[in-house]
């Protein structure tokens, strides 16, 4: 997976009635845009996240 600041995260829930989560990519940790992201989420909170098999990026023009 590969991000640049400014890009959307999309982490989809894993069971049925979950919500998805969504924030933007505020800190890029890894090298050349890998892994671990610093991520605003939109509830306001922000984590460092390790995204797995269930997120997406996309990215801003």
């Amino acid at each position: 997976m590969m991000a640049n600041v400014g890009d959307r995260l999309h982490v989809h829930g894993h069971t049925v009635g979950e919500v998805d989560h969504e924030g933007e990519i505020v800190e890029v940790h890894g090298r050349d845009g890998t892994p671990p992201y610093l991520v605003r989420f939109d509830d306001g909170h922000e984590s460092l996240v390790f995204p797995g098999p269930d997120a997406t990026v996309e990215r801003t023009p």
